[in-house]
This record gives C-alpha cells, sequence and structure tokens, in this order.
C-alpha cells in the first residue's frame, strides 16, 4: 500500500470533507522551500506549511538547536519548576516586543494562545469584581478552533455547528481603507451598549479571511478607544508575527500598543508546536493576590517545553541576521514588481503587498465561497505544476518562506498569472 493509502484507511484531516475531497499528497521529503511527495515530485511551498516555516524545511541550525536541548533536558512540568531555556525566550521577546509587554505564559498553539488571552481579558475584570463579559471581533476574523478562539471568529462554516453555545462576543467591520469611520463607530456603540472585557484583532492583516489588509493609523485608533473605555486590547499576531509583514511584528507599525500579544506559528520555525501569550505588568498584577481564587488556573502538559524553547531561540536568532532581513527586503521588492505587472489585468480585481504577503483577488462573475469551485479549479491548477499555494475563494495568496529563491518565486508568479488566464 501507498502512504496516501495507508492514510485514508486510518487518518482524519483538518479542515476536509473526505467524501468529496481528493486523496492527500504524500509528502516524503522536505528541504529550503521544497517538499516532494512519495512519488518524486517536487512542489515549492509557496505559504510555507500554513505560514510556519519562515526558514524553509530541515533547517540544520534550529534541528541542531533541538538535539542539543534533547541531550541535556528535553521537558519538565512547568508547575512548580522552571528552566533555563524558557526564561531566555523570555529575555530574548522582551528584547523585541512592544515595550510595554512584560509578562508571558507558554501554551500550545494559536488557538491556545487566544483561549488564554481571552479567558485572561473575561477573569481580569471578575478578579475585580466588574461584571464584563463581551468579547469585540472584526467580521470575518479567524483566531482559532478552539471554544473561546472559534467564538471569536466570524468564519460562520467553522462555527456554525456550535451557535448559541459561545460566550458573548460582537463584531466590528474592519477599518478598510475608505471604511474607517463606519468601524469606529461601531466600536464606540458597541462599547456603549455592552459590557466589554476585551477587543480582540489581527493587526493589519485578516489572514483566513483572504489576507484583507488595512491601515495601522485606523488600528490605533480602535486601540485608543478602547484604552479610554477601559477595554483590554488583545493582537492576535500568531500569523503576522516574526517577520512576515516586513517587521518584526505587525504591531510594530502600530502606535498604540496592545495589552496582550498572542505568538506561535513561526515562534519555532515549524518545528514544534509553541505559542505564547504576552501581557501587560498592570493585566497580570489583577491575578497577583492573596487570595488564590484569582489566579490564572490554566496550563497544558507541555507549557515551555524546553525543547520547543530552543527551537524558538534558534528561530529568533535566524530572524535577526542580516541574511534573513535582506531576504524579506529581496521577497518584498519581487512581490512589489509583480503587484504593479498584474495589479491592471483585466481578470484582476485587486493586488496588495506587506512584508513577503501577496495576494490577488480574481474577478468572479459570482459570490465565491470559501471552497467553491473557483477555489478548488485554481488549487488543483496550483498542485498540478508543483506550486503549494491555497487560495481563499477567489483570492490567492504567497506567503513563502524567507529562503525562497528569486528562481523559485518567480516561477510561484508566473503560475499565478498561467492560473488568471485560465480561469
Amino acid at each position: 500500500m501507498t502512504l496516501t493509502e495507508k492514510d485514508s484507511q486510518y487518518l482524519w484531516h483538518p479542515y476536509t470533507q473526505h467524501k468529496t475531497s481528493q486523496a492527500p499528497i504524500a509528502i516524503s521529503k522536505g528541504e529550503g522551500a521544497l517538499l516532494w511527495d512519495e512519488n518524486g515530485k517536487e512542489y515549492i511551498d509557496a505559504i510555507a506549511s500554513w505560514w510556519v516555516n519562515p526558514f524553509g524545511h530541515s533547517n540544520k541550525f534550529i534541528a541542531d538547536a533541538i538535539y542539543k536541548q534533547l541531550t541535556t533536558l528535553e521537558h519538565v512540568l512547568f508547575g512548580g519548576f522552571t528552566h533555563e531555556p524558557a526564561i531566555k525566550v523570555a529575555e530574548r521577546l522582551m528584547e523585541i516586543l512592544p515595550k510595554n509587554q512584560q509578562k508571558i505564559f507558554f501554551s500550545d498553539n494559536g488557538s491556545t494562545a487566544v483561549e488564554v488571552a481571552i479567558k485572561v481579558a473575561l477573569q481580569y475584570f471578575f478578579n475585580k469584581n466588574e461584571k464584563r463579559t463581551t468579547i469585540i471581533a472584526f467580521e470575518n476574523a479567524f483566531h482559532g478552533d478552539t471554544f473561546a478562539a472559534m467564538a471569536a471568529s466570524g468564519i460562520s462554516f467553522y462555527t456554525q455547528a456550535f451557535q448559541g453555545m459561545f460566550i458573548d462576543v460582537v463584531r466590528i467591520p474592519v477599518p478598510v481603507k475608505g471604511n474607517e469611520q463606519e468601524s469606529f463607530d461601531a466600536l464606540n456603540n458597541v462599547i456603549q451598549n455592552h459590557n466589554c472585557a476585551g477587543f480582540i484583532f489581527e493587526p493589519l492583516v485578516q489572514g483566513a479571511a483572504g489576507m484583507v489588509m488595512y491601515e495601522p493609523e485606523a488600528l490605533a485608533t480602535l486601540i485608543k478607544i478602547c484604552r479610554e473605555n477601559k477595554v483590554l486590547t488583545i493582537a492576535d499576531e500568531v500569523m503576522t508575527g516574526f517577520g512576515k509583514t516586513g517587521k518584526t511584528f505587525a504591531m510594530d507599525y502600530v502606535s498604540e500598543n496592545p495589552d496582550m500579544i498572542c505568538l506561535s506559528k513561526a515562534l519555532t520555525g515549524g518545528t514544534i508546536p509553541m505559542a505564547i501569550t504576552t501581557f501587560t505588568q498592570e493585566v497580570f498584577d489583577a491575578f497577583y493576590d492573596d487570595d488564590i481564587n484569582k489566579a490564572l488556573f490554566h496550563g497544558h502538559t507541555f507549557t515551555a517545553n524546553p525543547t520547543g524553547c530552543a527551537a524558538a531561540l534558534a528561530s529568533m536568532d535566524l530572524l535577526q541576521t542580516e541574511e534573513m532581513q535582506a531576504n524579506i527586503e529581496r521577497i518584498n521588492a519581487s512581490h512589489l514588481i509583480f503587484q504593479k505587472k498584474i495589479e491592471n489585468h483585466s481578470k484582476v480585481f485587486t493586488a496588495s503587498t506587506l512584508g513577503v504577503i501577496f495576494v490577488v483577488e480574481i474577478k468572479s462573475d459570482s459570490e465565491e465561497s470559501y471552497y467553491g469551485s473557483m477555489r478548488n479549479k485554481l488549487y488543483d491548477f496550483f498542485i498540478e505544476k508543483g506550486v503549494i499555494l491555497r487560495p481563499v475563494g477567489n483570492i490567492v495568496y504567497i506567503l513563502p518562506p524567507y529562503i525562497m529563491t528569486s528562481e523559485q518565486l518567480e516561477k510561484v508568479y508566473k503560475t499565478i498569472e498561467e492560473a488568471i488566464e485560465m480561469v
């Protein structure tokens, strides 16, 4: 039996309707920006495997750091214990995060990083004997699949089976260009009419919504409104963090700082699942009390896993090298040239670039669903050409590993051009 045949016998894949979907491609090897399947076919991983591999597959520098850590301490419980790798991660993050962030909490993945932040926002006011139970989020947001994260997400087919079971979430429009005031007014209205604990947002780019982009100034205004009304702000940097937007964090573009930041994905360079939620000292202090009931009773078995911490430290080392920063600038410059080339194409609705993120919306005669016919046609075409891209309806985006070569990027661009002509 092939790996694909064995897979169909045993495995249940994410975001997959197994009755109608094609069999998964069995990947046997990865190196740099490339993957190979069990038959030897080569693919360019143009989305860094769901945005987690900025330094490429089988990165030796990160692998060596993991191996070295495994020979010293692979794991120890974090309840009542600590260790040097976790402390080093905290120290390193304090150097690069917005300066108001003072405490970090480890968990397992982006969804749990968000789960922690939302629980903290709600308990923060509970600990202060204030009844605030509403979370504010953007329309079409995506923050994960655990319950609070799912509640804050606005993509309906992900959540429709669980309606009526969620915490209270009210959504406001994204402040895209020309729509800023509507978003500001909606936020003020929600705060005036609900007991709001927190506002969670994907800073500057809504990933799963199709890389919807908006300006830093608009986000700064929303954060100011929340601060004036004592509503905690949560920046979900799970996708945008660690260089994706051209700066270390998307919040580096924004003049106002959030109360909490959620990190994962590229944190460990795509090697070991790990997540972090960071907090201001003020947020932490609301849990610091003689009353044990005011503690944050949340934890994960692999919290602050030393091996994951070693991978995170190596990943942050790589990100801060001159070579990697130059790669980010090179990819951004290449995207901008490609954007200029195709944005006036008769079949292109819009095209935009931020950092290493490039997105193009292809014109369609009908409203395209997330997994609609155009999406499936585009996806199949890309796979046939040996390029891994996952369109969102009629929206195609590139979010490549930073080590992708210019030649590989050109192949991705050419394949997208061919796909636009095809549809």
